[in-house]
């Protein structure tokens, strides 16, 4: 596929897609709920379509109308055993979270995926669900889909220290603790997005979070809910760093989720010195109006505990620091290697082929700005973010074509993508 390079502005106004964590988990909750759950503004992404039809497979009437997602709840016990093995596609979230909930039902379920989630290693997930009573093993020593598993309905709770900074991860486990006998104590490595948390108090059950100690009570019922979903930050991402770095820009996204929990690429630019302004404030939905212009950059460092408040942003805040006036390093990131690709490894070859000075390190990068940039051939290995970063970049560069194979993984997470670099393009 071959895309736009060398755009002279984007002007407009869009709204990006819903939130994929957000939308991944209305219907899981929704599902777990008793009664009719109604979800508006749902991402129609392949990954949450997949978490969708897993829940369908799983004895879930779910109705989509359009306008809103209908689902008809049935709660933890109401689950019932699929005919066929469940398929989840690309999306590392469904496989992880749904292990959560599955590990208190009594029966016997297959989980597999394409051939990038193939490769994604589920141990995190099912050392502790082991722990807790679950049978459940998957290929080689890391567990690598497809997993087999058998759930218990007299699962044990579960006191256990995250050695990874994972939300899915921890979702997972609060899934299964919700059906364990008693109280399960959850801490965190860092404090990571806690959508999971939010909706458990929007659909009327209780949690205790102390900074990164969570305690979850098992045998609790939810209470269906009406569910509006924000647009999507990491959707977002691509929009405000072409609205940074494109020459004569002025984009304005509106209805944008300001999560605090998911907030780190907005202080990232701030830190830069980009020419950013949130207005619309919702404190309720979490959600505000971000409009960006073309900055004068300048390089930082990015590490820390800021590190799960942006881990999906990094690829596209690697083009931004290309386009920063010194040296910005990324570190503290290696949950990057275990993503869709080998991020720190993929992003620093994409960019590099086309013109940029990246070092990929073990735990992330190191690059050196203000580089100019060129067209290429890049692969997107099947990973969306790495396919949106590129055309981003190919906005930027100043000549040759820019060809993206396998662009079609875009459709992941945001299947309007190119309609708005379009509108944004022709503004």
């Amino acid at each position: 596929m071959k895309l736009k390079t060398n755009v002279k502005q984007l002007r407009g106004t869009i709204r990006v897609p819903g939130d994929k964590s957000i939308s991944h988990r209305s219907i899981m909750f929704g599902s777990l709920a008793k009664g009719v759950t109604r979800v508006y503004d749902i991402l129609r992404g392949e990954d949450v379509l997949s978490t969708m039809q897993v829940f369908r497979d799983l004895g879930v009437e779910i109705e989509d109308k359009g306008d809103v997602v209908e689902i008809h709840g049935v709660g933890f016990d109401g689950l019932k055993a699929p005919q066929n093995k469940l398929d989840m596609g690309n999306s590392g979230t469904s496989i992880r979270l749904i292990s959560g909930v599955l590990a208190g039902q009594d029966f016997d379920v297959e989980m597999f995926g394409d051939d990038s989630l193939s490769k994604r290693p589920m141990d995190r997930v099912t050392i502790p669900l082991r722990q807790m009573g679950v049978e459940v093993s998957g290929q080689t020593d890391r567990d690598l889909p497809p997993l087999k598993m058998h759930g218990s309905k007299s699962l044990k709770p579960i006191s256990y220290q995250l050695p990874v900074a994972s939300a899915q991860v921890k979702s997972a486990l609060i899934f299964a603790a919700l059906q364990a006998d008693g109280e399960s104590v959850i801490i965190e490595k860092e404090k990571t997005r806690n959508h999971t948390e939010d909706m458990i108090v929007q659909f009327g059950g209780q949690i205790s979070v102390n900074d990164k100690e969570i305690r979850i009570s098992g045998g609790q019922e939810f209470t269906a809910q009406e569910v509006t979903v924000p647009g999507d930050i990491s959707s977002a991402a691509f929009w405000l760093v072409a609205g940074l770095i494109v020459p004569n820009s002025k984009v304005v996204l509106e209805n944008v989720g300001i999560n605090e929990t998911r907030t780190g690429i907005i202080d990232v630019i701030k830190a830069m010195g980009g020419k950013i302004e949130l207005s619309n404030i919702d404190d309720i939905a979490k959600s505000a109006t971000i409009t960006v212009e073309t900055s004068d950059l300048q390089a930082t460092e990015i590490a820390g505990d800021i590190i799960p408040r942006l881990i999906d942003e990094l690829p596209i805040i690697t083009l931004l620091a290309t386009q920063a006036n010194g040296k910005t390093v990324i570190k503290d990131a290696e949950e990057l290697k275990v993503k869709e690709t080998d991020r720190i490894q993929v992003v620093a070859d994409a960019l590099n082929a086309m013109g940029a000075d990246i070092t990929p390190t073990d735990d992330g990068m190191i690059i050196q700005g203000k580089t100019a940039l060129h067209g290429a051939t890049i692969n997107t290995f099947g990973d969306h973010r790495i396919g949106m970063m590129a055309a981003i970049t190919g906005l930027i560069a100043e000549e040759g074509e820019l060809t993206l194979e396998r662009a079609e993984a875009i459709n992941t997470s945001y299947p309007s993508f190119f309609d708005h670099m379009e509108a944004l393009s022709n503004g």
